[in-house]
């Protein structure tokens, strides 16, 4: 039997120690690695292979920080499923998390549903995929929509990695012309450069809590 790999990410090492032996009782399931921070995570995540992530919303407290590490490893590894975990029941965090990437949202008080949660994840992913897929595009779209149609084809060149010369060729505009686009661009997402630009629109506009 091919077992369910998960890794954790949570600031208790009690709670990670708690739920490492109950999900290693399960006959289809090993935790492959744990993280405590949201920099350790999204290193991790690099290296580690992995099924499921097993997220606290809460890494720091007062800050939702887990919200940005699944956003940065979901963009990594969009194969592998995110499930948070918190104890908030908030509709605001509940939909951060889905525009993180997250499958599902389960209450720390609730973890006998873990096991589960993380089959379905798995084995089951079908109908959720479609509409965090719609959902991501409609993020997307709304983070967009202030850019006009010829900012909109500079932006959709930038995120698919082309250079300004290459655009320049591709687009025939001058190079002042792009600069000037780009610029207009940068500013209207509140960014400072083509890159932050395209990774807060693949993060769907979730941003690390100290940034802006």
């Amino acid at each position: 039997m091919n077992r369910i790999h998960v890794f954790l990410v949570e600031d208790d090492p009690d709670w990670i120690k708690s739920m490492t032996v109950f999900l290693n009782a399960q006959e289809d399931m090993i935790v492959v690695g744990a993280a405590e921070s949201p920099e350790q995570a999204i290193a991790m995540a690099q290296v580690l292979s992995f099924d499921i992530v097993l997220m606290d919303i809460q890494l720091t407290a007062g800050r939702l920080d887990g919200i940005y590490a699944a956003a940065e490893i979901h963009e990594r590894k969009p194969e592998a499923k995110v499930i948070m975990l918190t104890s908030l029941d908030d509709e605001l965090v509940i939909m951060q998390s889905y525009t993180a990437g997250a499958v599902n949202y389960i209450e720390k008080s609730n973890f006998e549903e873990l096991p589960d949660a993380i089959r379905r994840a798995v084995h089951q992913p079908g109908s959720m995929e479609v509409l965090l897929k719609e959902f991501a595009r409609l993020k997307r779209e709304e983070q967009l929509q202030s850019l006009t149609p010829a900012e909109r084809e500079v932006f959709d060149l930038l995120d698919e990695g082309y250079t300004h010369s290459q655009m320049e060729k591709k687009l025939f505009k001058t190079e002042s012309t792009l600069k000037n686009q780009i610029n207009k661009i940068l500013k209207k997402l509140g960014v400072r450069s083509s890159r932050e630009a395209v990774e807060k629109v693949r993060r769907k506009g979730i941003v690390k809590e100290n940034e802006n």
